[in-house]
């Protein structure tokens, strides 16, 4: 944004610039070549008045004024004093022998023809020879309304054009200074506009990215960079409020809900010994539901500590954490019938918060025994690529489509038929991982089931 309100800056300057120096420079060029003809044109008239006296008489040697004028221009490189008769005939040159001999006929040229005519006659024209412009004026000599001859003057416009040139190249100077200090000071102003957006825009990527304690200076900018910086604040503490409320209530339900389904299973487990034989199946769909239910409660629980928790990673032996949670969990999958196997090779650490690694891995443990057959393996495996830890966790379970893997971190979403898991394991996972700075992906395992893969940082 700075660039584009400091190109706007500079291109307003450079039009106010070019409306300013442009048709200045023209008059000026315009003013020093009518003063030179208006000089050069008077220097004419002068001479024509010291020549008309000996042409008039038919004397063809010039006077001594007209000769001390006329030198004074033949010292000037391309300044050339031609004075004629009224046949057109040379009496005067400045010009060396043989371009400048005497007699010479000039009566062709077109302006000693027209200042033979009684017509002043001026311009300009390239001459070849000096190879830069000559300006020319020729006036006519005359007395008692007859034409004696003429006088013309040629004078290069080298030094008009060094004058003009000059003054461009100063108002280039000019343009240049005022361009420099447009661009300090756009620069300078365009800061104070996009310092303080560009911290409401660093302020909002915080928010997006979970950290709603990120709030957006409302000291610095216009009044209306300001106004946006408050409102901001004003929303994103309101959001805090809701989720931690939101959050609150879910942790407080949960919390609330573990006594009275203790209770409640307690007293229907003390049942068993009233219920008849045709009740039984009743009772223990009850008991099944019951603790489904109660399982829900505390991954419902286990979730709203997740999003409450302010992740601060720090260094994790995987190592030690993968073998303690096989470890753990060994029971469970003898009861099932299925084997785990560690492969880790070598110490490996990561950056987590702590036991959330531990959270992460007995979810995904879970959720591979629930599926794994009987007699089935699950493997854990972790690794050094690049700058991450991967862990893998296999199953030789039915596995998934790309489609159900793909909505399986969805909250209370399930592959299995309705009224088993609680739809919660996996995005708990997610959020534990995100929360670290990493991610977690279910691809399709060789030979079927699925691989979950959890990509952290490594630590140094």
């Amino acid at each position: 944004m700075s660039r584009r309100l400091l190109a706007t800056y500079v291109t307003l300057a450079i039009v106010v610039l070019a409306a300013l120096e442009i048709p200045l420079g023209i008059q000026y060029g315009r003013s020093e070549r009518r003063d030179l003809t208006s000089g050069i044109k008077l220097d004419a008239l002068t001479m024509a008045t010291f020549a008309e006296d000996p042409l008039e008489r038919g004397l063809t040697r010039p006077s001594p004024a007209l000769l001390a004028a006329a030198r004074r221009y033949a010292r000037s490189p391309g300044g050339r004093v031609v004075v004629v008769d009224r046949r057109g005939r040379s009496t005067l040159d400045t010009q060396p022998p043989p371009e400048g001999r005497l007699g010479r006929d000039f009566s062709t040229r077109p302006e000693f023809a027209a200042a033979l005519r009684g017509v002043i006659a001026s311009g300009t024209r390239y001459s070849r020879t000096l190879g830069t412009g000559l300006l020319y004026v020729a006036v006519p000599i005359a007395s008692s309304g007859r034409v004696h001859g003429a006088v013309r003057i040629t004078y290069p416009t080298s030094a008009l054009d060094a004058r003009v040139l000059r003054y461009w190249g100063l108002l280039a100077a000019i343009g240049g200074v005022v361009l420099a200090a447009t661009m300090l000071l756009g620069l300078r102003f365009a800061r104070t506009l996009t310092r303080p957006l560009s911290a409401l825009e660093r302020a909002a990527a915080a928010v997006g990215g979970g950290d709603l304690t990120a709030r957006a200076p409302i000291d610095r900018g216009p009044p209306e960079v300001k106004a946006v910086a408050a409102e901001f604040n004003e929303t994103v503490a309101r959001l805090d409020q809701l989720l931690d409320s939101q959050q609150q209530f879910v942790a407080d339900a949960s919390h609330q809900l573990r006594t009275p389904l203790a209770a409640l299973r307690l007293r229907l487990e003390n049942l068993e010994r009233d219920v008849a034989a045709p009740g039984k199946g009743d009772l223990e769909a009850a008991l099944a539901e019951v603790a489904r239910l109660a399982r829900l409660v505390e991954a419902l629980l286990m979730l709203a500590r997740a999003d409450a928790s302010r992740p601060a990673p720090a260094a994790v032996d995987v190592e030690r954490v993968v073998r303690g949670r096989v470890e753990a969990w060994a029971p469970a999958a003898e009861r099932k019938g299925s084997r785990l196997t560690v492969n880790v090779p070598g110490p490996l650490r990561a950056l987590a918060t702590p036991e959330s690694l531990e959270q992460v891995l007995d979810n995904l443990l879970s959720n591979a025994l629930a599926v794994s057959p009987s007699g089935g393996a699950i493997s854990l495996e972790a690794r050094r690529v690049d700058s991450r830890v991967e862990l893998h966790v296999v199953d030789e379970g039915p596995g998934m489509t790309p489609e159900q893997r793909a909505r399986a971190f969805d909250r209370f979403w399930r592959a299995g038929a309705p009224g088993t898991g609680t739809g919660l394991g996996l995005a708990i996972v997610r959020r534990l991982v995100d929360g670290d700075g990493g991610s977690v992906e279910l691809h399709e395992a060789t030979g079927g089931g699925l691989d979950a893969v959890v990509r952290l940082r490594a630590a140094p």
